[in-house]
């Protein structure tokens, strides 16, 4: 996806900052496991809520959970499990980008979501 034609890092950042929602949703791809890159013949798709990813980077590398919030304002994803503990006790939600991730298992209630697909 290309959202300038330009080199300029100073462009790139504006055009990610002022994308469009339709636009944002590809930015908010992550990659898929081996089995799901077998069974649907692509490396990534965007991440929706309800599927379930593994964190790749970062301190919480290895926890697995659910997709609960997608933050397309921010380019963000909210993981289960995935929660910053406060100085007073409390927890609250990390926000994770979603290249830091991979889809282990897809939420395949949505039927548009598959209709280009083969399978």
């Amino acid at each position: 996806m290309v959202l300038t034609n330009s080199k300029q890092p100073r462009k790139q950042r504006k055009a990610l900052y002022n994308a469009p929602l339709h636009l944002r949703n590809s930015v908010m791809a992550a990659m898929l496991s081996k089995e799901l890159k077998e069974k649907f013949n692509k490396n990534s798709l965007p991440v929706k809520k309800g599927d379930t990813v593994k964190v790749l980077r970062g301190n919480f590398k290895g926890i697995e959970g659910e997709v609960s919030k997608v933050d397309y304002a921010g380019y963000k994803i909210i993981v289960e499990g995935v929660v910053n503990k406060k100085q007073d006790g409390t927890e609250t939600a990390y926000p994770i980008h979603p290249s830091n991730v991979m889809i282990t298992k897809l939420d395949e209630s949505d039927e548009k979501r598959f209709k280009n697909s083969s399978n």
